[in-house]
């Protein structure tokens, strides 16, 4: 009789952790005050091969002489003719807790009539925060991640984005920014990643039955207030909370991206038992010139008209019944049968949703 009562117990325990997968709770949420900081500043990029700004871009010009005058030398904008520099605007993330000298990447992005990127370096830029103080500098090699650009008078050839890059490790910190951790009081608060009730829920259960005492109590879908025990150990209290694995629990949701034609299907995901029939149209216009020759010595001139041809087919396809599906397998499957591109399967999901049948939220990226 204990063996089986033992065997209940774990297979409801296994049952339970199937149906809500664990995490740990830095992967879910954060500690309130521990943030990212965003930074932007304004540079030049130069050494391009004869990729850069050209002289229709004003600004890049102007930046160009005005470095060129703290140098000591003067000249005169309107005889610069340069295609070798690039105005661009850089930006950058500090880490929380990032102390001066600590290096972070810097991405680099084109606001003239540049080409390319490839091969510049970025000159000495610094990076301001919303507070208008310098925080870091960046400077270096700009790397393109694979792309190229290659051109001529007749033809050009490219791959990937060339207007933006990355410096790497090129930004220094150059002042630390104030972070707010509140350690010297007696509560500390966990910010959800995304607000969830139930998530908040299980996060002061947890780390109420790991520490064995009633210090935690969610606040609101985002917020869970924890009293510090350990005041002069706070580090090691705060590594302890974040490393606890919780039961996460996700919002069934459909991502569609219209302008890639992606779709991405979560794992809730369920649909009610629907009738559905999607035909495609299909239009092609094809365009031939002919060429009215008068006869000669007349009067006439020579014309080119164009002689259009316009065809329409129109996918004839039979209503077809999607059962109920309870897993996302079954649902895959019931949307597999239907067949189509996968812009059709974006028109007949939002369908679905418009029918009440689709039990997911669907949200357009």
């Amino acid at each position: 009789m204990k063996r089986l009562c033992i065997f209940l117990v774990i297979g409801i325990i296994l049952i339970i952790s199937n149906n809500s997968p664990a995490a740990r709770i830095k992967d879910v949420a954060r500690i309130y005050g521990v943030r990212s900081y965003r930074l932007i500043g304004y540079g030049l990029v130069t050494g391009l091969p004869g990729t850069g700004d050209k002289e229709q871009t004003v600004f890049s010009i102007q930046s160009l002489t005005n470095m060129l005058q703290r140098y000591g030398v003067n000249v005169d904008p309107s005889k610069i003719r340069v295609r070798n520099v690039a105005a661009v605007m850089v930006t950058a993330d500090i880490p929380p807790f990032a102390k001066p000298g600590m290096k972070i990447d810097a991405l680099v992005s084109s606001i003239g009539d540049a080409k390319s990127l490839q091969g510049g370096v970025l000159l000495l830029t610094p990076l301001r925060a919303i507070d208008g103080k310098v925080y870091a500098i960046a400077q270096g090699p700009i790397s393109i991640g694979g792309g190229f650009f290659a051109g001529g008078a007749g033809a050009k050839v490219s791959k990937n984005i060339t207007t933006t890059g990355r410096v790497i490790n090129g930004a220094i910190i150059e002042r630390e920014l104030p972070f707010h951790l509140a350690l010297n009081k007696d509560s500390i608060s966990i910010v959800l990643n995304s607000p969830d009730f139930s998530t908040a829920n299980n996060i002061a259960k947890v780390i109420n039955h790991n520490l064995g005492k009633n210090i935690a109590r969610a606040i609101d879908p985002t917020t869970i207030k924890v009293s510090v025990m350990e005041k002069d150990n706070i580090v090691d209290f705060l590594a302890r909370l974040e490393n606890m694995d919780v039961p996460v629990e996700t919002k069934a949701k459909v991502v569609i991206n219209e302008r890639t034609g992606t779709v991405v299907i979560g794992k809730d995901v369920k649909i009610s038992t629907i009738a559905i029939a999607h035909g495609g149209l299909s239009i092609v216009i094809k365009e031939t010139p002919k060429v009215s020759q008068p006869l000669p010595f007349s009067t006439g001139e020579t014309i080119v008209t164009p002689e259009t041809k316009i065809e329409i087919k129109e996918e004839r396809k039979p209503l077809f019944i999607v059962p109920k599906t309870a897993t996302i397998s079954e649902l895959v499957k019931a949307l597999n049968a239907i067949g189509g591109t996968p812009r059709d399967l974006i028109a007949i999901l939002q369908a679905i949703k418009e029918a009440g049948a689709l039990q997911a939220e669907i949200e357009l990226i």
